[in-house]
């Protein structure tokens, strides 16, 4: 009698833009997730900040509306992926185009990660208070 091995089965967490017409699947295995209060992240999403969760780009697919998508930026190396249709922020490729940030307010599903820390505290809105007590960082943890 042969054994065979046991698959390894990987949570998929499925995520969407404001209208629905992008759809992706992203495995629950994001390596670090962070809150972004730069200036960029600010304009990208209308918020104080962008909650986001990095991954290996492989690990993320598009199940619907690839040709929906805009890309904003060098579409090579690092850009934000957006629907065409509504404008979400769906996530930004990035680290020269191997890593994705997805956005975690476009996740359907909730992930294991949670934001470990708050990123270019020294350029955030001068507005918003953070009041957590998670680790700030004025730009990128060393």
């Amino acid at each position: 009698m042969h054994s065979t091995p046991i698959e390894e089965t990987r949570l998929l967490l499925r995520g969407q833009c404001l209208c629905g017409a992008v759809r992706y699947e992203v495995e629950d295995a994001f390596g670090y997730a962070f809150n972004c209060h730069c200036s960029q992240c600010r304009r990208a999403t209308g918020a104080a900040f962008k909650p986001f969760a990095g991954i290996e780009r492989a690990r993320l697919r598009l199940e619907k509306g690839a040709s929906e998508v805009s890309i904003y930026g060098n579409v090579a190396a690092a850009h934000d992926v957006h629907c065409r249709r509504c404008g979400s922020l769906l996530y930004s490729v990035v680290r020269e185009g191997a890593w994705v940030h997805v956005t975690m307010g476009t996740l359907v599903d909730a992930p294991a990660i949670r934001p470990q820390g708050h990123l270019f505290v020294g350029s955030k809105a001068p507005w918003f208070e953070i009041t957590d007590a998670l680790p700030q960082y004025e730009e990128f943890p060393s």
